[in-house]
């Protein structure tokens, strides 16, 4: 038998006339992906216009607003029942606890056991045609919910908008692969990385806290990546989000970090919708236009705080005027950049001028980028930039002490903003090297502490 050769029926045999038939029913020889679905209409702007307004002074966290904007989606009539809101463990840490009520938590039985917590208002409520998905202890089982629900769209004909949030820390490294996956299937959806940044999650250590998440997700090619700092600009970058993947039909989806930092958050400024979106737009001017030394300062999430601290100390110590930036996403920015690298390649006659360079346009100066991530992220775009950057980020293993301990330690707050400004002046000889001297002693810097990035 083993030397018996293949047997082929003939062509109008019963055996061949019904595996072709079944095979075209199925939809060919070769297999093809079929999308027949009716695009989602962008959510209106009123849905998330009171984030541009600010907190008039009240603080709150990039993650408090990210679960007031998904309260605010699953109320609505269009697109509510499409939203599916998918959390491994930590609802509650994420205070996600009011969805409890709203909406319920997904279980096929319902609830079959009183929670401990049911004598509070927002108690532990899992129902039938609860629309949360809790998973469990479990990213990788959190992450196949994503990609099930992100490619409902063509698998099932229904638009679905998956919303993962997770500790920032416990995603790429976790699952990388299983986002990689998720793009090769042309998944939609918002993965959330809350909690995050090596410096706002203070306490916890180098087990949670989370420097690097925007860097392993570079290499992902249709993940865009935002880093915002204010709610109108996670607001806008959500809407816009929705509009591409579900108006558009773009085959993306979106990791976006948020914070558990509180502060005031201010309104949003005229004009820099597209900014946002884009990765980088002037958050605010300098008013001390009368001095001559100048400096622009880049911040992305909570650490823009700490830039804007140092735009107070550059201007009144040491005579130094500061334009603040915001970089909500340096992936798009050198995304952009590259695309538009490669257009003048081959397009000698017809150059383009990069958005980076649009943005910067009569500034001048030296160029300080500081976020709650490693270096390499605002490095990824220093060719671009015209003029010298100097960056600062967490490069490091994380550690168990408070924001101000930690800032310190990564040296990633104002004092360190500062002193790299005046020694970026000092290296274009705009200030002498005594100047920079003077500000290290006087912001109490200590010269010979140990290196974050290898300590």
């Amino acid at each position: 038998m083993a030397k018996a050769p293949f047997y082929k029926p003939a062509e109008d045999s019963p055996e061949l006339t019904y595996l072709k038939a079944k095979r075209e029913a199925l939809g060919g020889s070769v297999p093809k992906r079929i999308v027949d679905i009716r695009p989602i209409k962008t959510p209106p702007e009123d849905i998330i216009s009171e984030f541009y307004d600010g907190t008039e002074g009240r603080e709150v966290s990039t993650t408090m607003v990210f679960v007031k904007i998904l309260a605010n989606l699953l109320k609505d009539r269009e697109l509510g029942k499409l939203i599916v809101p998918i959390v491994p463990d930590e609802a509650r840490t994420f205070g996600m606890e009011a969805l409890f009520r709203q909406v319920g938590i997904y279980s096929h039985v319902g609830q079959l056991y009183e929670p401990v917590d049911r004598q509070s208002l927002l108690y532990y409520k899992e129902a039938i045609d609860g629309q949360i998905l809790e998973e469990g202890i479990t990213e990788a089982g959190s992450m196949a919910s994503f990609l099930a629900a992100g490619t409902s769209y063509a698998n099932h004909g229904l638009n679905m908008i998956p919303f993962f949030i997770y500790y920032s820390m416990f995603g790429f490294q976790r699952i990388g692969d299983l986002v990689w996956a998720g793009a090769d299937m042309r998944t939609k959806g918002f993965l959330i990385g809350g909690t995050a940044g090596r410096t706002t999650l203070n306490g916890e250590g180098l087990q949670h806290q989370d420097g690097h998440s925007h860097h392993l997700a570079y290499p992902v090619p249709t993940l865009l990546t935002y880093d915002p700092a204010f709610a109108f600009e996670l607001a806008v970058i959500i809407r816009e989000g929705i509009r591409r993947m579900y108006e558009e039909q773009e085959s993306i989806f979106y990791y976006i970090t948020v914070m558990n930092e509180n502060y005031a958050m201010p309104p949003m400024p005229d004009g820099v919708k597209e900014g946002i979106v884009k990765g980088l737009y002037k958050f605010r001017s300098s008013e001390k236009k009368k001095l001559k030394l100048k400096v622009n300062l880049l911040g992305s999430g909570t650490i823009i705080n700490e830039v804007l601290k140092a735009q107070e100390i550059l201007e009144e110590r040491y005579g130094v005027a500061a334009d603040i930036y915001s970089a909500t996403s340096y992936k798009e920015l050198r995304r952009e950049a590259l695309d538009v690298e490669r257009w003048n390649l081959l397009n000698p006659g017809e150059p383009k001028q990069t958005y980076i360079s649009k943005v910067f346009e009569g500034a001048s100066g030296v160029f300080v980028a500081s976020s709650d991530y490693i270096k390499a992220i605002p490095d990824s775009i220093s060719k671009w930039v015209p003029g010298r950057l100097i960056s600062l980020g967490t490069d490091g293993f994380g550690r168990s002490e408070g924001r101000k301990e930690l800032r310190d330690f990564f040296e990633v707050d104002a004092r360190y903003v500062t002193v790299a400004a005046l020694y970026g002046l000092m290296l274009e000889g705009k200030v002498k090297q005594s100047v920079v001297d003077k500000a290290i002693e006087e912001l109490d810097i200590d010269k010979n502490k140990l290196n974050p990035m290898i300590s």
